[in-house]
């Protein structure tokens, strides 16, 4: 890691909010849900999907978790109305998952359950090691009643990520596969960056094993040039699988992969509560900050 990634991870939790906006401005679509529809737009029109995403998670009352629920009927109906290339991702604790697991799983449910009326598709994201069981459990109930419109995010740097494949192969599968952002605790997560990559593609070939639908969640090189040995190992047709990547976040590889005829899916986050996001992603990708800020001076590198 560089001098300058380095300083970054380590401050960027305590850099004052109106210089975090600054640096992560590119990277969020805007605080309406206008904006996120417009960006889809420009991204369709450059033959890439996108999945729309309304920030806030970590809710403290239900009635925050009714309105983030209606956010997210919202974005499926601006997608269906406004015909653009989209699907959602939702997080559970969102939905109110650590304040009543019954009252979450009945507002994830109405979401779904839209999504399927629409032909619309559902992603759950994973959050912290205290959500993982709750959310693969959910996950597992919206499967049943709605197979073909909810899946789920994997993490790979998660010690379990290998059996919790193995435990939902049972039925279809619809991942995204990332490396994971949450700081957990080394019983729980591989720490070491080779470690967590080669944890990476050995859960990538775990799921093409059980014919899961995977979205490649990665902006490291070395992951899709492994990804891509794996699908043409085990021969898979385009439609069979797709990469996805974070709103402005190396946009020449994106089209380096898009160009070569891949299914590109980009993360499109919006609204008013971006700040605990976009410090996490600074956190875990400084260069961001860094492309930024060689922008701002009008420097080709440093």
């Amino acid at each position: 890691m560089s001098l300058f990634n380095f300083l970054v991870s380590r401050t960027i939790m305590h850099v004052p909010g109106p210089i975090v906006g600054f640096f992560a401005k590119g990277y969020i679509a805007g605080e309406k849900l206008e904006d996120a529809v417009r960006v889809t737009r420009e991204l369709n029109g450059k033959r890439m999907l996108a999945t729309i995403d309304i920030l806030g998670e970590f809710i403290k009352t239900k009635d925050e978790a009714a309105f983030f629920k209606q956010q997210c009927l919202d974005i499926l109906e601006a997608i269906n109305r406004e015909k653009i290339d989209a699907n959602l991702s939702l997080k559970p604790t969102q939905m109110g998952l650590l304040l009543d697991e019954e009252f979450a799983f009945a507002n994830i449910r109405e979401i779904v359950a839209k999504a399927a009326e629409l032909g619309n598709f559902v992603r759950i994201d994973m959050e912290d090691i205290a959500c993982t069981d709750a959310t693969i459990k959910l996950y597992r109930q919206m499967r049943e009643e709605f197979p073909e419109h909810v899946g789920l995010v994997i993490q790979a740097y998660l010690r379990r990520t290998g059996a919790d494949i193995e435990s939902l192969s049972d039925a279809a599968m619809h991942y995204r596969l990332c490396k994971g952002i949450y700081n957990e605790p080394r019983t729980a997560a591989w720490k070491d960056p080779v470690t967590i990559n080669r944890s990476f593609v050995k859960a990538l070939e775990r799921m093409f094993k059980h014919k899961a639908y995977v979205g490649i969640a990665s902006h490291d090189e070395k992951l899709v040039f492994e990804s891509l040995e794996l699908i043409e190992r085990y021969g898979l047709k385009h439609d069979e699988y797709e990469f996805q990547m974070l709103l402005g976040v190396d946009e020449e590889l994106r089209q380096i992969i898009v160009d070569a005829g891949h299914r590109m899916r980009v993360y499109v986050p919006y609204g008013e509560s971006w700040m605990p996001y976009s410090r996490r992603r600074l956190r875990e990708n400084p260069s961001i900050a860094k492309h930024a800020l060689r922008q701002m001076l009008g420097l080709k590198r440093f």
